[in-house]
């Protein structure tokens, strides 16, 4: 029984990483668990709705597609090993939503957002930026940024179709994800982000939400 443990070099991250990004914005990410939604009957929505859900899924996907961007990004440039580790275990399940969202998309007859491209490489260098002033405040945007994600989350959970069960069971765990994400980042020595920061992030947030929607 071979029991070697393969160690990667700085190359093989960037390879690696140059496939995540590819397979994030081809819309190629494959889940290891499967949808919260599976066992959820498809629900008989009518024209509006579908495309009210069809609009609120592809804002959850881009903001997955910004996810799997930041994580890379920080996951690239972190000075400990174990906290790129924990950055990578967390990009695995922000896979898991990205397809769990690019199949929810699928079943409403619809399409992920046309600036996947773009939210991807400004969300990569903004996780790079945060990851170059360190670990503790690469973990401190990680919680800011997770508990963003999460109330914006429950704010879908409003604004979606009641009928939508579907969509709904994929944002619940999703949102729990999210939250156990910051938890983590948080007791591993996350920093608390200075002012305007939060703030700063929201604001692109509600740009890349309002565009998504429709585009």
């Amino acid at each position: 029984m071979n029991t070697e443990v393969r160690h990667f070099t700085p190359l093989d991250r960037v390879l690696a990483t140059c496939q995540r990004a590819l397979d994030t914005v081809a819309g190629a990410a494959v889940a290891a668990r499967p949808s919260p939604g599976e066992t959820v009957p498809l629900p008989e929505l009518n024209p509006r709705q579908r495309r009210h859900s069809a609009g609120l899924m592809r804002i959850n996907h881009a903001g997955e597609v910004c996810a799997q961007a930041l994580y890379d990004g920080q996951a690239a440039l972190a000075r400990d090993a174990a906290t790129r580790s924990q950055l990578e275990a967390a990009a695995a399940e922000e896979t898991d939503h990205l397809a769990w969202c690019a199949e929810r998309l699928r079943e409403l007859d619809d399409r992920p957002s046309l600036l996947n491209p773009v939210w991807y490489a400004g969300s990569f260098a903004i996780g790079a930026l945060a990851a170059l002033a360190g670990d503790r405040w690469s973990l401190g945007f990680v919680v800011e940024t997770e508990r963003q994600v999460e109330a914006h989350l429950g704010e879908h959970l409003e604004r979606l179709p009641q009928a939508d069960k579907r969509s709904r069971a994929i944002l619940e765990t999703m949102q729990t994800d999210e939250a156990r994400h910051a938890d983590n980042a948080l007791a591993r020595g996350g920093t608390k982000l200075p002012f305007p920061i939060p703030r700063l992030m929201r604001c692109a947030s509600g740009v890349m939400k309002t565009v998504a929607y429709r585009l």
